[in-house]
Order: structure tokens, then sequence, then C-alpha cells
């Protein structure tokens, strides 16, 4: 195969299609040993690739084809998530758009038109995740809403509730007005904000206008909520009015009483705290204690309702405003200051939430819990990297009951069904509406009327049975479910730590007596390259599709795997991605230089001698020449070392290490020393021995570096000589081959040498094409090696080759040399007639000389003025001391250079 100019990444869609065609993704059924299941967390319908995508993809990705290339049968099991609000919220836009209302179409036509969006759309993320190379079983995919997914959910939902642990009550929720349904506590983020806090009177009843509690608030409007006025019963301020009665203000009259508990803090703010335990969790905490009554001033879309009074109708904010001013009106108002407040937020649509107490449905979490924190106790379960082990073990000790009900159309709808003209209380628990009406009639007849629950679970729910309900379960006898679970490794971003993992984990253990998997890998956020979040008000959203086009797949998955380490963010700067890029073109041109060095496939006798030569034997790696010996080894030692870095889930040295042989030793060192070998050598053996090696280590580099680089590499290794149909699916290089430490040694020493001799070149400025003699004094096991490879040394050092001398002691010259000490046993001494043009040399030394005399007296000088260096700071001082210090020390080194030069001169003259 004739390799272009470049790799064109127009190739990948061509490699990903040939590779899914062929069934590389799917788990082989003839391959035996323990299967490698990793479930992917399923992104939302509604999704577009994000780097968050690809970051996840990417680290799933290599540890699927690792697996996969170590035989292991492996199964990436893909899908997408229905996300109930985020999807519900889409339509409802596209539908107003449209001037439809959903409400006007009714609940079935609404799903209807969900439906038909998913269909036209759904699609976009997962064939946008093909572009990152994921090399899941596409065949197996599944959606949160799908008949088997559903049918799991629903059994989920009645085995819990036959245990005892689901219950539905009245409790206080996160309110979403605009999205009209409760969210979960984890679906709210804190943002702090500019905001008032204000200060006001609670008068006394029956008392006079001296008599009032002063009290603040962030949210006045709730005060008509009030059912209870705190103070701490220590505080003496108020010790005589506890026990007596508060009128709320502006309520016309209604009296709260003026109650002791410990819960009040008097040293904080006035010592008096309002109670509204409608609206407020501390507050419904006490409120629930103390057994105070609860009053509810919001309606659904937090508009005020009768109980506020002639504030009903008013929208929430709008309220706030008009109460401040009736307060102030009225002379109960004290102040209003700036203060910053924790404004909770809904996830998904950002608006305020508003502490609500509603009707919901609930799982009983702590006996689930105990299992789960067991699980890790017991070392069952490992979580990568083990410091989020005290965060997950922080939150399932101090767990709440979880709030499953969600009051939404899209979704899975709650099994439950009530009977008509009964209590509410009167409920049917079943996996279907027919099972439903078995269970009702028995109890009240045949002529009896059920009516489901409206609301549907929390998207949570039915994504926390993923790792096993995509496999089958509840049919515990399903070819999938008996061979793949449990799963070996759940990989995700650990800001879904608690949403989704420890519910799995919980879910799983529930339901299956086995965990989900046995260790969690947790990543980082990808950040810019400044370290800041991505967002589109900042402008720094970098979009992963256009960064494919402009630098590969394989240098965007690079550089992501490669920029962290677990559960650190990873700051992705452009600089990194044209490196990485970088990094595909120098293996694509080290991939043309070997196939040009290569011998034609019709030359059968040239491949016959290269394949010859094994590498998997002591015999073979110590029958080559230092070069091959020593690339070789360095290879081997790479294949040890980066294996179990990918069985540790260390990517990032995986990925270093590899880059780091290819670019430094075998393409900088070992592709430059085998052009000594390849160019006009009538050697057969030593000519088909350097293609062997060239094919071996480059071959061999490829398959380590395909989990990282699948698009490029594959298109290298079709076009190499190679046994098998494609790389995706080859065999893992096998640890512990051969090694010979002491070529590693000589051969870092004969680098040590190179590199002496390149130093001094440069630091005499001698031109890259000038030719120059050297002395090489060597130890007698040194002289070996240097002796063998003398023609790389000469090449690589750019040496005269008829004036290159490996001897045993300096020679009768070396005053007039440049000495170089490499290591113990190997000097160099290189003529400076050589190097330099010895009357340029000191016209430039003596000018360079002059320049340093004239820095080192002017800070002589400023030494010498007490002035300065009493009244100067000590720092400055100091700074001048080591100014004339390393000045004197360039000069000694000059004149001392000089000094030689000049006497070289005369000798010459002679």
């Amino acid at each position: 195969m004739e390799l272009g100019k470049n790799f064109d990444f127009a190739s990948e869609e061509r490699l990903y299609n040939w590779w899914e065609s062929q069934g590389y993704f799917k788990p082989d059924a003839t391959a035996a040993g323990e299967p490698f299941v990793i479930p992917m967390p399923p992104p939302n319908v509604t999704g577009a690739l994000h780097m968050g995508h690809a970051m996840f993809v990417t680290l799933e990705d290599i540890m699927a084809r690792f697996w996969r290339m170590r035989g292991r049968p492996t199964l990436w099991m893909p899908g997408t998530d229905h996300a109930g609000i985020a999807t519900q919220l889409v339509v409802e836009k596209m539908l107003t758009a449209q001037g439809i209302k959903r409400t006007e179409l009714g609940r079935e036509a609404f799903v209807e038109r969900v439906w038909e969006w998913k269909e036209k759309y759904g699609g976009t993320i997962t064939n946008q995740m093909r572009r990152l190379g994921a090399s899941c079983d596409w065949s197996r995919e599944h959606f949160t809403l799908d008949d088997q997914l559903s049918a799991a959910v629903l059994e989920a939902f009645c085995r819990l509730h036959e245990k005892g642990l689901i219950y539905r009550g009245s409790y206080m929720v996160n309110w979403s007005p605009h999205l009209q349904t409760a969210v979960s506590d984890l679906e709210v983020e804190y943002s702090e904000e500019p905001g008032k806090l204000y200060y006001f009177k609670y008068p006394v009843a029956g008392g006079s206008s001296e008599d009032y509690l002063p009290v603040a608030t962030t949210r006045p409007e709730t005060l008509l909520g009030d059912t209870a006025v705190a103070v701490n019963p220590e505080d003496e301020r108020y010790q005589k009015y506890i026990g007596k009665m508060a009128v709320v203000p502006l309520s016309g009259g209604r009296e709260v009483p003026i109650i002791a508990d410990e819960y009040v803090d008097k040293d904080f703010g006035t010592g008096a705290l309002k109670i509204t335990p409608g609206h407020d969790p501390n507050d419904y905490a006490i409120g629930k204690k103390l057994g105070l009554p609860f009053i509810n001033i919001f309606n659904k879309d937090a508009t005020l309702n009768e109980n506020a009074g002639a504030y009903c109708g008013m929208d929430r904010f709008e309220a706030r405003t008009k109460l401040w001013e009736d307060l102030e009106k009225s002379g109960l108002a004290i102040k209003a200051e700036p203060y910053t407040l924790r404004v909770p937020r809904s996830q998904r649509g950002g608006e305020v939430v508003e502490p609500l107490v509603s009707k919901q449905w609930f799982v009983i979490m702590q006996p689930l819990a105990d299992k789960a924190l067991k699980a890790l106790e017991d070392g069952e379960l490992r979580i990568i990297p083990d410091r989020f082990e005290k965060i997950y073990n922080f939150w399932l000790s101090n767990i709440k009951d979880w709030c499953v009900s969600r009051q939404l159309w899209w979704g899975h709808r709650i099994p439950v069904w009530y009977v008509e003209g009964s209590d509410e209380s009167d409920y049917i628990v079943a996996r279907s509406e027919e099972d439903a009406y078995k269970a009702a009639r028995a109890k009240h007849g045949e002529d009896v009327k059920l009516t489901q629950e409206s609301d549907v679970l929390d998207t949570w729910f039915s994504s926390g049975l993923w790792p096993f309900s995509t496999l089958g379960w509840p049919n515990t006898s399903a070819d999938d479910y008996q061979r793949f679970y449990p799963t070996a490794v759940l990989e995700t971003g650990h800001d879904i730590l608690f949403f989704w993992v420890a519910r799995m984990i919980m879910m799983g253990i529930e339901f299956t007596g086995k965990l989900p998997f046995s260790t969690v890998y947790l990543h980082g956020l990808v950040r810019d390259a400044q370290g800041r979040k991505m967002s589109k008000s900042l402008g720094n959203v970098i979009d992963p599709l256009d960064t494919i086009e402009e630098y590969g797949t394989d240098a965007l998955r690079f550089t992501l795997a490669t920029g962290t380490t677990p559960g650190q963010d990873v700051n992705l700067s452009m600089e990194r991605l044209t490196s990485n890029k970088a990094f595909t073109n120098k293996l694509w041109n080290a991939g043309k230089f070997i196939l040009l060095n290569l011998p034609p496939t019709s030359d059968t006798s040239a491949w016959e001698h290269i394949r010859e030569h094994e590498f998997d034997t002591e015999a073979g790696v110590a029958s080559l020449p230092l070069s091959e010996r020593w690339v070789v080894s360095k290879l081997h030692e790479l294949v040890d070392s980066v294996t179990t870095d990918y069985e540790k889930y260390f990517f990032n040295e995986a990925g270093r290490a590899i880059y780091d042989f290819f670019w430094s030793d075998f393409a900088d060192w070992y592709i430059e020393a085998s052009k000594t070998r390849l160019y006009k050598n009538e050697d057969v053996t030593s000519l088909s021995r350097t293609r062997a090696v060239l094919s071996y280590v480059f071959e061999t580099v490829l398959r380590l570096l395909h989990p990282f680089m699948p698009f490029v590499t594959e298109e290298l290794w079709q076009g190499m000589p190679h046994e098998g149909v494609a790389l995706i699916v080859s065999s893992w290089p096998n640890r512990g081959r051969p090694k010979d430490l002491k070529a590693l040694q000589d051969f870092d020493s004969l680098q040590s040498l190179v590199r002496s001799i390149r130093n001094a070149r440069a630091e005499y400025s001698v031109e890259p094409a000038k030719r120059i003699s050297a002395f090489i004094v060597a130890s007698s096991a040194n002289q070996t090696f240097i002796e063998e490879e003398k023609a790389v040394l000469v090449m690589l050092s750019r040496l005269d080759p008829d004036s290159v001398n490996v001897v045993s002691s300096p020679p009768g010259n070396a005053d007039q040399a440049v000495h170089l000490v490499i290591a113990e046993g190997l000097e160099a001494y290189l003529p400076l007639a050589d190097l330099v043009d010895i009357g340029k040399e000191v016209e430039r030394l003596k000018k360079q000389a002059a320049k340093l005399q004239t820095d080192y007296d002017s800070s002589m000088k400023r030494l010498s003025s007490s002035k300065f260096v009493e009244k100067a700071p000590a720092a400055v001082v100091q700074g001048v001391r080591e100014q004339a210090k390393e000045a004197q020390e360039k000069l000694n080194i000059i004149n001392s250079r000089l000094e030689l030069l000049n006497s070289m001169a005369v000798s010459s003259s002679q």
C-alpha cells in the first residue's frame, strides 16, 4: 500500500465504517476467558457532542481496544438516555415556536410528538461519537425508554414497593416553577448572587409599638406563610415574649406563637427567627419537630395563591418588591442592606427553584446505601482515584430518601393506579394495567375504575439500572446477562459520582445481588487553556467536531488522554493539539521511510531473509549489532511498562512513554542510525536485519499506540507488512521479551558521546555540513562498541570518517583540542583547528572579552561605592555582586581560550 504525503483525516470515516461492517466492535464469540465489559454513560438523547463526551469516549475506547487486543471478549455497551426534563423542554420550545402549547395537545399527543422528535434527531449524538472512533457494539444499542429497559424499570419499582422501600408522602422538595416538576437535591446548583437582607418588625400581639421582635430574611414574601417566630430560650432580650403571640405583618391580623428553641443562635443576626415550614428546608424540620402548621403560599408556577391575601396572583419576585414597599409604608420595615445570596437554581432550566411541600413518591435509601458502603469497606469496590472514596462514603452515610417522582409527561410513568371514588391512599402498584385491574377487581369488584399516576420517574431511576437492564435483566437467564454481568469497569466524570455511580451500585446490589462493576474510573472536567470552565458566556467553548476537522481525531484523543491523571481536570490548549498533530505526522513520515526502504513484495528472496530474524529469544537479540540490540531492548522494556500502565488505568503514563520512545529513541536515534545500514550496503544479512528491526519496532509501536490513536495506526498498519486482517483485532505484544542490559548501557554512552560532540560544534558555531576530526579515548570495553558503531558515530556527529581515531590514550596535541569527558573510560578530543578559524575566533573572543570587562568594571564601580552598598536594597546589591562574579568567570574562560588559540597560532607560524 502506497502512503500519501500526509495522513488524510477523511479516511477516518472509511476506516470506522470498515471496522463496524466487519463486526470488530462485537465481543468475539470464540474468545475464551473473562469478558471485559464497559457500560457507556448514556448521553442525553437531546445532546450534541462536547468535550466531556470526547473525554469519556476516548478513555473508554482506550480500555475497550486494549482489552480486545489482549484477547478478552470485549463489550462496550452503548445507548442514550431519554432525559425527561431536557427532552420535554426541547420539544415544548419547538411547539411554542409553532404556536402550540403542550397542554392543548394533551398527554398522549405530546408524547407522540416527542417520539417523532427522537426518531428524527435522537441519533445525532451517537453518530458524532462514531467520529471519535467509539468501538462500541452498536448492534446492542439501547434507549432508556425502549421496551426492554422500560420493563426493567417497572420491575424495579414494584420490587422496591413490595419490600416497603417506596412510599408516597408530603415532603419538602425543590420545585421548578417553569418545568412544573420537583427536581432532586443533586439537580440543584447554588450560585452566589447579589441580593438584599431585609430587616423588619414582628409586632407582639397586645403590646405597644415598642414590643416587637426584629427579624431578617432574604425572602420577605414568605412571611405570609410564617407559622411561628422562634428565639433561643437563653436569650434575655426576648424571654419576656416567649409563649406570647406575634402578628404576621400585612396578613390582616393573623397571629403566630413566639416559641423557644435551642436551634436559634442568639448571637447570629437579630436572634429572632421567622419560621416558614412550608417554604424553607430548615424551617420544615423545625415545623415537623414542633408540630407547627404548614401554609403554602405558592401556586405551581411560583405565583402567590389565596393564602397570600392581597398579594394573590403576583409573581414571587414582584410580590417581594411590593411587600417590602408596604412594610416601609406601614412603619414595620427596619432596613434593607446588600447581601450575597446563595441562590438555588435548577441544573436543567437555570431558574430559581422554590422549596415547596408537595406529595411525591420516595425511595427509602439507607438500607440500599448500607450495602453499597460495605462493598467499598470490604474491598470489593475500587474507586480511581481513591480520594473519591471519602466523598462516596460521606454521601452514602448521610443519604436522604430519594424523591423519584417528576411532574412530567415524557418518561417512565409510575406504575401506580388509584381507585376512582376512593381516597388517594387506596392505590395499587402493578407491573401492567392488566395486573392492576386484576388486583383492583379482587378487592373492589368488577366495576372498579382505575386512573394511573400522572407522574413519571426521575430519569436517574432508569439509568441506575443501566449496567444490568441493558443485558436483559430482569430475565436473569438471558444470554447477555449470563455472559457479561457483572461488568468490569464504570468510567465517567467525577461530577456524577452521586447522580449515577452510587445509585447504580445500590440498585445493582439490590436487584442482582452483585456489584454491577468492581472498578470505578473517574475523569475530570475538560477546561480551556487557562483552566476556566468552558461556557458560551466566556466564548471559550471548543467544539470537538471542529477540532477533529483541523487536527484529526487521533490528535484530539491523544491530547485528552495524556493531558491529565484520573480525577484531575484537563486544560485543553491549541499548542498541545498542534504538538500531537505533529506527532501524527511524525508517525506517518516514519511509516513512509520504512516502506520506502523495504523490498518490493515481488522480491521473495529479500522477504525470506527479513523473516529469518527473530526478536523474541535471547539468542535472537544477542545476535544483533549494538544499535539494533539497543532499540529492540528499549522496545521490550516499553511493552512491559506500557502494558502494566494500561492495566492500572495509567493512560497518561502509557501515552507519554510511547510518545517518548517513538520520537526520541526510534525516530531521532534508531531511524537515523539505520541509514548507515540501509544505504550502499552490499551485506545481505546486515540489510535484511535492519529492515526486519525497523518493521518489528514500528509495527509493535503501532499496536501499543492503537488504543490512543486508532485511525492513523490502522492506516499505517494496513500499509506495512503484517499478519492478520486488522490492527484493531490483532494481538497485543507479549510481555517478558528479552532485553540486553549491557546494550542499553553501551548505547547510552554512545548517545552521550554524540551529544557532547554536537554541543561542542554548536558552541564553536561549526557549520552543519562541515566534517571534523576526533580522537575517541576509550577503555578496551568501550573501544569494542565504538568501533562496531563507528559509522553511526560518524554520521550522527558529522565527523570525517577518515579522521576518527579510537585510541586508548590522549593524542600528543591534546592541549590544542577541545576535551570532552563523556563517562568513565570514555573521552573525546576535538582539534580546535577543525572547529574554528583561529584568527577569526581570536577576534570574536577579544570583542566578547572587552564587553565582559566593561560589564565587570561597571559592577565593581557600583560595589566600591559605600553609598550604594549601604542604601540600596540588599537584594539589589546581591544581584550586582552576582553579575560581577558571573562576568569574572566568563572572562577567565575566554582568556584561557584566547591563550590556547594564541599558542596554536604561534605554533602554526613556526
